[in-house]
């Protein structure tokens, strides 16, 4: 008996908005992994397996389900709902055309051909299903900054996920400081230049494969770094922070998700923010993450264009792909900044920036589509990506549904 899966994605998709208008939900990074990536290594399923239903302008960029030959029913997954062992087993456990909710909300289903094929094309419908309640503690994301509220958490779970051995030759980086060398985790082929100091001992610190942490840098755990990434020198790297893949950073970030490409190299402070992929962040750039007032952020739903009050008192920015942001920028504290904008000014931009604004001061213009596109390929052919078509064809259908 063969099980494929299947993510989908439910009425709070707006809520992850703009990190998710370039990805399906399960693409999150969150912790060392994407949502997709957890939920692979708690069910068995290989990480080039890893599909779902997509919304139209996602299709050609991410995989969509196959069906193999001896394939007898799929596995659908809410991503949204962090993968823990109760939760995970009951999963397991489940039957054809079986399925589990957490306050009426689906959280996966083992269903047949004739049902997934169902899906994929129309509604979701749990009716087709026999429903029963999870049990025990659920962990499920609504807002996209329970993202960095969950980071440290996740990171130190991704590390018992993967399986991966502390360093057992702290001597080897003897011209840095290792602080509890039994919580700090470096894979094969990473580099810590003299000096820099990892600070382990309220949790772990995760470095990658080819990841290189620069002379004179702190990095207190728990944080992850993950492959290919850059810590530049005299960098601080406060808890709960994932570098993802392939990034460069300097400067002060504290309780920061960077999810891959993406470059904050200079000096400057981000804080309680997500930042998707390829990002640049200008030299001096700083993210206000607190109010004078302290009293709780608001931010601007992105479909509403209303302002909400999230009830939290820490909230940065978040920041869709391939938008950038000049020297000296100044972003203010509950910032939603949508996908390849370009943020230059002396003054604060606005707290919500569409996609595709050119923003000078109190101006807000489009960025012209083709003109977008140029700088995008440029920036991509940097680190050997190809812009493929379905890639050109995601972006176009975000500038056309923008409206300014």
């Amino acid at each position: 008996m063969n099980i494929t899966s299947c993510f989908f994605e439910d009425a709070c998709l707006e809520n992850f908005h703009p990190l998710t208008l370039t990805r399906p939900v399960y693409d999150l990074r969150l912790g060392i992994l994407t949502l997709g990536e957890k939920w692979g290594l708690n069910l068995g399923f290989e990480k080039k397996h890893l599909a779902g239903k997509l919304r139209e302008h996602l299709k050609g960029v991410f995989n969509e389900p196959k069906i193999e030959k001896h394939t007898t029913s799929v596995l659908w997954i809410n991503p949204r709902f962090l993968p823990s062992g109760d939760m995970v087993e009951q999963i397991k456990k489940l039957s054809e055309n079986e399925g589990v909710q957490s306050d009426g909300t689906l959280v996966a289903a083992r269903v047949d051909l004739s049902i997934h094929e169902k899906w994929l094309t129309s509604e979701i419908e749990p009716s087709h299903i026999k429903l029963t309640s999870l049990s025990g503690e659920v962990n499920v994301l609504t807002y996209s900054w329970e993202l960095f509220q969950n980071n440290g958490r996740q990171i130190k779970e991704d590390i018992r996920l993967l399986g991966i051995r502390p360093v057992s030759n702290p001597e080897k980086y003897s011209d840095s400081r290792l602080s509890y060398p039994e919580n700090i985790f470096i894979e094969e082929g990473a580099k810590i230049e003299p000096g820099a100091i990892l600070l382990a001992e309220k949790g772990p610190i995760f470095i990658g494969k080819q990841a290189i942490i620069m002379a004179n840098s702190v990095v207190r755990g728990p944080s992850a770094v993950c492959e290919g990434s850059v810590i530049k020198m005299g960098a601080k790297i406060y808890e709960e922070t994932t570098i993802g893949p392939v990034c460069k950073v300097g400067g002060e970030i504290a309780n920061v998700i960077f999810h891959s490409y993406s470059n904050k190299s200079h000096d400057g402070y981000a804080g309680n923010s997500v930042f998707g992929q390829w990002c640049n962040i200008g030299a001096d750039t700083n993210t206000s993450n607190l109010k004078n007032n302290y009293s709780t952020v608001k931010v601007v739903s992105w479909n509403s264009n209303k302002e909400i009050d999230t009830g939290q008192q820490f909230i940065g920015t978040i920041m869709g792909d391939h938008s950038k942001t000049g020297i000296n920028s100044m972003l203010s504290t509950g910032t939603l900044c949508g996908v390849c904008c370009n943020l230059f000014s002396d003054k604060y931009p606005p707290k919500f920036v569409p996609s595709f604004s050119w923003v000078s001061g109190s101006d807000t213009v489009p960025y012209h589509f083709e003109k977008a596109i140029e700088a995008m390929e440029r920036m991509m052919q940097r680190r050997s990506v190809e812009l493929t078509p379905a890639y050109k064809r995601m972006m176009k259908a975000i500038f056309e549904s923008t409206s300014f």
